[in-house]
Protein backbone atom coordinates (compact mmCIF):
# COMPACT_ATOMS: atom_id res chain seq x y z
CA UNK A 1 0.00 0.00 0.00
CA UNK A 2 2.86 2.12 0.86
CA UNK A 3 4.25 1.35 -2.78
CA UNK A 4 0.85 1.91 -4.99
CA UNK A 5 -0.37 5.02 -3.10
CA UNK A 6 2.47 7.28 -4.56
CA UNK A 7 2.20 5.49 -7.85
CA UNK A 8 -1.67 6.58 -8.00
CA UNK A 9 -0.91 10.14 -6.71
CA UNK A 10 1.82 11.46 -9.24
CA UNK A 11 -0.83 11.29 -12.36
CA UNK A 12 -3.44 13.24 -10.75
CA UNK A 13 -0.94 16.03 -9.40
CA UNK A 14 0.92 17.14 -12.35
CA UNK A 15 -2.29 17.04 -14.45
CA UNK A 16 -4.17 18.68 -11.53
CA UNK A 17 -0.61 21.41 -11.81
CA UNK A 18 -1.45 22.29 -15.65
CA UNK A 19 -3.82 25.08 -15.08
CA UNK A 20 -2.45 26.30 -12.54
CA UNK A 21 0.35 26.58 -14.53
CA UNK A 22 -0.75 27.56 -17.95
CA UNK A 23 -3.80 29.69 -16.85
CA UNK A 24 -1.06 32.73 -15.92
CA UNK A 25 0.62 32.24 -19.18
CA UNK A 26 -2.45 32.59 -21.14
CA UNK A 27 -3.68 35.44 -19.33
CA UNK A 28 -0.50 37.20 -20.21
CA UNK A 29 -0.96 36.11 -23.80
CA UNK A 30 -4.56 37.72 -24.25
CA UNK A 31 -3.29 41.20 -22.57
CA UNK A 32 -0.44 41.25 -25.41
CA UNK A 33 -2.19 40.63 -27.83
CA UNK A 34 -4.97 43.26 -27.25
CA UNK A 35 -2.77 45.63 -26.74
CA UNK A 36 -1.92 47.18 -30.22
CA UNK A 37 1.79 48.63 -30.74
CA UNK A 38 0.35 51.72 -32.90
CA UNK A 39 -2.08 52.95 -29.70
CA UNK A 40 -0.12 55.38 -27.41
CA UNK A 41 -0.70 54.58 -23.80
CA UNK A 42 -3.02 56.19 -21.56
CA UNK A 43 -0.78 58.98 -20.30
CA UNK A 44 -0.23 59.84 -24.23
CA UNK A 45 -3.62 59.64 -25.43
CA UNK A 46 -4.75 62.17 -23.08
CA UNK A 47 -1.48 64.73 -23.74
CA UNK A 48 -2.57 64.74 -27.11
CA UNK A 49 -5.93 65.43 -26.08
CA UNK A 50 -5.39 68.61 -24.02
CA UNK A 51 -3.06 69.83 -26.40
CA UNK A 52 -5.75 70.98 -29.23
CA UNK A 53 -7.39 73.19 -26.42
CA UNK A 54 -4.35 74.98 -25.13
CA UNK A 55 -3.51 75.92 -29.35
CA UNK A 56 -7.06 76.97 -29.70
CA UNK A 57 -6.86 79.20 -26.56
CA UNK A 58 -3.25 80.81 -27.55
CA UNK A 59 -4.93 81.11 -30.80
CA UNK A 60 -8.10 82.92 -29.74
CA UNK A 61 -5.92 85.31 -27.36
CA UNK A 62 -3.58 85.81 -30.21
CA UNK A 63 -6.58 87.47 -32.59
CA UNK A 64 -8.00 89.66 -29.76
CA UNK A 65 -8.52 93.07 -30.76
CA UNK A 66 -5.96 95.55 -29.22
CA UNK A 67 -6.40 97.43 -26.49
CA UNK A 68 -7.08 101.56 -28.31
CA UNK A 69 -4.08 103.61 -28.16
CA UNK A 70 -3.76 106.39 -25.53
CA UNK A 71 -5.05 109.94 -27.27
CA UNK A 72 -1.98 111.85 -28.35
CA UNK A 73 -2.03 115.73 -27.12
CA UNK A 74 0.84 116.91 -27.84
CA UNK A 75 1.75 116.81 -32.00
CA UNK A 76 5.47 118.02 -32.87
CA UNK A 77 4.91 120.03 -36.39
CA UNK A 78 7.51 120.18 -38.98
CA UNK A 79 8.88 123.29 -40.17
CA UNK A 80 7.83 122.18 -43.62
CA UNK A 81 4.26 122.05 -42.43
CA UNK A 82 4.23 125.06 -40.50
CA UNK A 83 6.14 127.07 -43.35
CA UNK A 84 2.76 125.90 -45.92
CA UNK A 85 0.43 126.62 -43.23
CA UNK A 86 2.05 129.99 -42.72
CA UNK A 87 2.61 131.00 -46.38
CA UNK A 88 1.20 134.36 -47.08
CA UNK A 89 -0.32 133.74 -50.85
CA UNK A 90 -3.16 131.85 -48.94
CA UNK A 91 -6.38 133.30 -49.10
CA UNK A 92 -7.65 135.49 -46.49
CA UNK A 93 -11.11 132.99 -46.10
CA UNK A 94 -8.78 129.64 -45.50
CA UNK A 95 -6.55 131.28 -42.58
CA UNK A 96 -9.80 132.45 -41.11
CA UNK A 97 -10.55 128.74 -40.57
CA UNK A 98 -7.12 127.79 -39.24
CA UNK A 99 -7.90 128.50 -35.54
CA UNK A 100 -10.83 125.91 -35.88
CA UNK A 101 -8.98 123.29 -37.73
CA UNK A 102 -5.67 123.15 -36.96
CA UNK A 103 -4.30 122.27 -40.40
CA UNK A 104 -0.63 122.06 -38.89
CA UNK A 105 -1.46 119.72 -36.33
CA UNK A 106 -3.66 117.61 -38.41
CA UNK A 107 -1.35 117.42 -41.57
CA UNK A 108 1.35 116.47 -39.13
CA UNK A 109 -0.18 113.74 -37.29
CA UNK A 110 -1.46 112.03 -40.29
CA UNK A 111 1.94 112.21 -41.22
CA UNK A 112 2.20 114.23 -44.75
CA UNK A 113 5.18 114.92 -46.33
CA UNK A 114 7.63 115.62 -49.16
CA UNK A 115 6.71 113.98 -52.57
CA UNK A 116 3.85 111.65 -51.22
CA UNK A 117 1.08 110.45 -53.17
CA UNK A 118 -2.09 111.64 -51.45
CA UNK A 119 -5.86 111.85 -51.83
CA UNK A 120 -8.49 113.84 -49.78
CA UNK A 121 -12.34 112.40 -50.04
CA UNK A 122 -15.03 115.14 -50.09
CA UNK A 123 -12.12 117.78 -51.11
CA UNK A 124 -15.26 120.31 -51.41
CA UNK A 125 -13.80 124.07 -52.57
CA UNK A 126 -10.37 122.62 -51.56
CA UNK A 127 -9.12 124.23 -48.46
CA UNK A 128 -7.15 120.94 -47.11
CA UNK A 129 -6.08 120.10 -50.53
CA UNK A 130 -4.67 123.17 -51.13
CA UNK A 131 -2.41 122.84 -47.90
CA UNK A 132 -1.93 119.09 -48.94
CA UNK A 133 -0.71 120.24 -52.73
CA UNK A 134 1.89 122.81 -50.60
CA UNK A 135 2.61 120.05 -48.16
CA UNK A 136 3.87 116.85 -51.12
CA UNK A 137 5.06 120.17 -53.18
CA UNK A 138 6.20 119.87 -57.03
CA UNK A 139 7.13 115.69 -56.52
CA UNK A 140 3.53 114.63 -55.19
CA UNK A 141 0.34 114.22 -56.33
CA UNK A 142 -3.09 114.99 -54.34
CA UNK A 143 -6.50 113.51 -55.90
CA UNK A 144 -8.98 115.73 -54.95
CA UNK A 145 -12.50 113.63 -54.94
CA UNK A 146 -15.94 115.45 -55.05
CA UNK A 147 -19.10 113.56 -55.74
CA UNK A 148 -21.54 115.14 -57.98
CA UNK A 149 -23.68 116.08 -55.17
CA UNK A 150 -21.11 118.07 -53.56
CA UNK A 151 -19.63 119.75 -56.84
CA UNK A 152 -23.55 120.87 -57.51
CA UNK A 153 -25.09 121.97 -54.00
CA UNK A 154 -22.11 123.88 -53.41
CA UNK A 155 -18.06 123.40 -54.66
CA UNK A 156 -18.18 123.45 -58.21
CA UNK A 157 -17.02 127.28 -58.38
CA UNK A 158 -15.07 127.69 -55.82
CA UNK A 159 -13.07 124.26 -56.46
CA UNK A 160 -12.57 125.28 -60.13
CA UNK A 161 -11.61 128.90 -59.00
CA UNK A 162 -8.95 127.06 -56.46
CA UNK A 163 -7.42 124.37 -59.20
CA UNK A 164 -6.64 127.15 -61.23
CA UNK A 165 -3.95 128.50 -59.25
CA UNK A 166 -0.77 127.28 -60.05
CA UNK A 167 0.43 126.01 -57.28
CA UNK A 168 -2.37 123.29 -57.47
CA UNK A 169 -0.73 121.75 -60.74
CA UNK A 170 -0.02 118.97 -58.55
CA UNK A 171 -3.73 118.22 -57.95
CA UNK A 172 -5.86 116.01 -59.98
CA UNK A 173 -9.39 116.76 -60.29
CA UNK A 174 -11.36 113.71 -59.57
CA UNK A 175 -15.21 113.67 -59.66
CA UNK A 176 -16.56 110.39 -58.67
CA UNK A 177 -18.90 108.86 -56.06
CA UNK A 178 -17.43 107.71 -52.66
CA UNK A 179 -18.59 104.42 -53.68
CA UNK A 180 -15.91 104.09 -55.83
CA UNK A 181 -14.00 107.43 -54.80
CA UNK A 182 -10.59 107.05 -57.04
CA UNK A 183 -9.32 106.11 -60.34
CA UNK A 184 -7.68 103.47 -61.21
CA UNK A 185 -3.97 105.15 -61.57
CA UNK A 186 -4.39 106.07 -57.53
CA UNK A 187 -2.65 103.50 -56.29
CA UNK A 188 0.47 103.04 -53.63
CA UNK A 189 -0.55 106.03 -51.90
CA UNK A 190 0.69 107.30 -49.01
CA UNK A 191 -2.10 108.58 -47.49
CA UNK A 192 -6.02 108.64 -47.56
CA UNK A 193 -7.52 111.66 -45.22
CA UNK A 194 -11.74 112.40 -45.02
CA UNK A 195 -11.74 115.48 -43.12
CA UNK A 196 -15.77 116.34 -41.32
CA UNK A 197 -17.26 114.30 -44.07
CA UNK A 198 -17.83 111.14 -43.09
CA UNK A 199 -21.25 111.55 -41.27
CA UNK A 200 -22.58 113.05 -44.73
CA UNK A 201 -21.68 110.07 -46.74
CA UNK A 202 -24.58 108.59 -44.03
CA UNK A 203 -27.89 110.68 -45.12
CA UNK A 204 -26.08 110.95 -49.00
CA UNK A 205 -26.72 106.90 -48.51
CA UNK A 206 -23.40 105.98 -49.56
CA UNK A 207 -21.95 102.56 -49.78
CA UNK A 208 -19.58 103.21 -47.10
CA UNK A 209 -18.52 99.32 -47.03
CA UNK A 210 -17.63 100.03 -50.47
CA UNK A 211 -15.87 103.33 -49.58
CA UNK A 212 -13.56 102.18 -47.50
CA UNK A 213 -12.80 98.75 -49.49
CA UNK A 214 -11.64 101.31 -52.25
CA UNK A 215 -9.56 103.24 -49.67
CA UNK A 216 -7.66 100.33 -48.56
CA UNK A 217 -6.77 98.88 -52.00
CA UNK A 218 -5.76 102.43 -53.15
CA UNK A 219 -3.17 102.74 -49.90
CA UNK A 220 -0.19 101.45 -49.74
CA UNK A 221 0.80 98.92 -46.79
CA UNK A 222 1.35 101.10 -43.99
CA UNK A 223 -0.54 103.82 -45.60
CA UNK A 224 -2.81 106.07 -43.45
CA UNK A 225 -6.80 106.88 -43.77
CA UNK A 226 -7.19 109.86 -41.61
CA UNK A 227 -10.53 110.42 -40.29
CA UNK A 228 -11.99 113.74 -38.63
CA UNK A 229 -15.27 114.54 -37.79
CA UNK A 230 -17.91 115.91 -35.40
CA UNK A 231 -18.21 113.73 -32.52
CA UNK A 232 -22.00 112.71 -31.54
CA UNK A 233 -23.13 112.18 -27.53
CA UNK A 234 -22.81 107.85 -26.90
CA UNK A 235 -25.70 105.95 -28.16
CA UNK A 236 -26.64 108.22 -30.69
CA UNK A 237 -24.90 106.03 -33.61
CA UNK A 238 -26.02 107.96 -37.09
CA UNK A 239 -28.96 109.21 -35.72
CA UNK A 240 -28.20 112.89 -35.95
CA UNK A 241 -25.95 112.89 -39.08
CA UNK A 242 -28.43 115.09 -40.82
CA UNK A 243 -30.14 116.95 -38.23
CA UNK A 244 -26.55 117.96 -35.69
CA UNK A 245 -24.03 116.71 -38.97
CA UNK A 246 -22.43 114.64 -35.85
CA UNK A 247 -21.34 110.99 -35.65
CA UNK A 248 -20.37 108.50 -33.01
CA UNK A 249 -17.35 108.06 -33.25
CA UNK A 250 -17.36 104.17 -32.12
CA UNK A 251 -19.74 103.81 -35.13
CA UNK A 252 -17.06 104.71 -37.42
CA UNK A 253 -14.05 103.11 -35.67
CA UNK A 254 -15.91 99.95 -35.94
CA UNK A 255 -16.63 100.62 -39.74
CA UNK A 256 -13.26 101.09 -40.58
CA UNK A 257 -11.35 98.52 -38.49
CA UNK A 258 -14.13 96.03 -40.70
CA UNK A 259 -12.78 96.86 -43.59
CA UNK A 260 -9.10 95.46 -42.06
CA UNK A 261 -7.66 99.03 -40.90
CA UNK A 262 -6.12 99.25 -37.55
CA UNK A 263 -6.79 101.77 -35.19
CA UNK A 264 -3.19 103.46 -35.06
CA UNK A 265 -3.24 106.86 -33.16
CA UNK A 266 -6.02 108.92 -31.92
CA UNK A 267 -5.07 112.85 -31.33
CA UNK A 268 -7.27 115.16 -28.69
CA UNK A 269 -6.05 118.30 -30.27
CA UNK A 270 -9.21 119.12 -31.80
CA UNK A 271 -11.65 117.81 -28.36
CA UNK A 272 -13.64 120.42 -26.90
CA UNK A 273 -14.98 118.89 -23.57
CA UNK A 274 -16.82 121.72 -23.45
CA UNK A 275 -19.15 120.40 -26.45
CA UNK A 276 -22.47 120.28 -25.18
CA UNK A 277 -23.19 117.93 -29.12
CA UNK A 278 -26.56 118.84 -29.27
CA UNK A 279 -26.28 121.83 -31.49
CA UNK A 280 -25.90 121.39 -35.48
CA UNK A 281 -21.97 121.75 -36.48
CA UNK A 282 -22.84 122.40 -40.42
CA UNK A 283 -20.98 124.67 -41.33
CA UNK A 284 -23.75 126.72 -42.65
CA UNK A 285 -25.45 126.23 -39.08
CA UNK A 286 -23.42 126.16 -36.54
CA UNK A 287 -22.90 130.52 -37.19
CA UNK A 288 -20.45 131.55 -34.17
CA UNK A 289 -20.00 128.42 -33.01
CA UNK A 290 -18.58 127.30 -36.15
CA UNK A 291 -14.98 125.35 -35.09
CA UNK A 292 -16.05 124.87 -31.57
CA UNK A 293 -17.15 121.29 -32.13
CA UNK A 294 -16.03 118.37 -30.13
CA UNK A 295 -14.16 116.08 -32.99
CA UNK A 296 -12.64 113.38 -33.13
CA UNK A 297 -9.32 112.71 -34.98
CA UNK A 298 -8.59 109.11 -36.14
CA UNK A 299 -5.39 107.62 -38.29
CA UNK A 300 -6.08 104.18 -39.28
CA UNK A 301 -3.02 102.09 -41.09
CA UNK A 302 -3.20 99.08 -43.76
CA UNK A 303 -1.43 96.44 -42.14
Amino acid sequence: MRYNAPMRFRPRSVTALLPAVLLPATLLLAACASSSPQEPPPSTAASSTTAPAAATGTTEASVAPPAAPAAVERVDVPAYIREAVDATDRADADRKLDAGRHPAETLAFFGINHGMKVAELGAGGGYTAELLARVVGPSGVVYGQNAKFILERFAEKPWSERLAKPLMKTVVRVDREFGDPLPPEAKDLDAVILILFYHDTYWMDVDRSAMNRAVFKALKPGGVYGIVDHSGRDGTGSTEVKTLHRIEEKLVRDEITSAGFRLAAEASFLRVPADTRDWNASPTAAGDKRGQSDRFVLKFVKP
